[in-house]
């Protein structure tokens, strides 16, 4: 108990000294330098070897928080995004979903460059400058049909584990959902590369993440009804090998071994 609520501690501290850092009034090379100073000292921690065993040390607590995550959606985030999704007709709809997803073509370039991966830079460079002109602000995926398909997205947490970070106990974050102690606090700096923290009129910018996320969660409608047994277990799982997928640029590891022999 006692490890348990000091890696509570640890990760809730820091998160609010980086909250802190990046909300702070100070000239922006500075709140980038306290910024990454933190991400330093999360990624060492996330570094700490992680057996399969105890890769969800908190489940406890994870499920605690997952039950309140899930109440919220099953009366107002679900309900929400089945009304948009019936009221929005489909050509609206898709637009509204390529709007946020050129937007995050954003992150994503960052994030290849952090990674040397320049020719995937280069290819979500240009949709992002296809879709943002041709495509009238990113409402038509124009770029798809020039050949330049969308990517499978790249974050922050998936650069610090090019980088050699290692991925951490399991968290299930209040409001946010699944995540990880490495992409924990990357959330935190993919939001500074979101286009939408430099939109000065609040009111705005929370109505158009509200938007996105009403979008977001209408996407996942189809999966409430395949999700059966214990939901906790499903979520964490596809999470994990979700983004263990993405890390490996969808390299699929072989625990068969070498069938030559037989």
């Amino acid at each position: 108990m006692q490890m348990i609520c000091e890696l509570i501690m640890r990760d809730l501290t820091l998160a609010a000294i980086f909250r802190v850092a990046v909300k702070t009034p100070f000239k922006a090379p500075v709140r980038a330098l306290v910024a990454s100073m933190v991400v330093v000292i999360f990624s060492g921690l996330a570094a700490m070897p992680v057996y399969a065993e105890d890769g969800d040390r908190l489940e406890k607590l994870n499920r605690q928080v997952f039950y309140v995550n899930e109440r919220l959606d099953h009366y107002a985030l679900r309900p929400a995004a089945v009304t948009y999704t019936t009221l929005m007709p489909d050509p609206l709809e898709q637009g509204v979903d390529n709007f946020f997803s050129n937007l995050d073509e954003v992150g994503n370039i960052l994030n290849d460059l952090l990674q040397g991966k320049f020719k995937q830079a280069s290819h979500d460079g240009g949709r992002f400058l296809i879709n943002t002109t041709i495509g009238v602000g990113g409402l038509f995926d124009v770029a798809e049909r020039a050949g330049l398909p969308k990517s499978d997205g790249e974050n922050f947490g998936q650069t610090l584990a090019v980088w050699g970070v290692g991925e951490g106990p399991y968290l299930m974050l209040p409001l946010i959902g699944p995540s990880t102690l490495r992409d924990a606090p990357s959330k935190f700096v993919d939001s500074i590369t979101s286009p939408f923290s430099y939109v000065d009129d609040v009111r705005t910018r929370n109505a158009a993440r509200g938007v996105d996320l009403l979008a977001k969660r209408a996407g996942l409608l189809e999966i409430d009804s395949i999700m059966s047994g214990d939901k906790y277990l499903f979520v964490r799982d596809v999470y994990l090998q979700r983004n263990r997928y993405l890390v490996n640029d969808g390299a699929i590891e072989d625990d068969f071994g070498d069938f030559d022999d037989y």
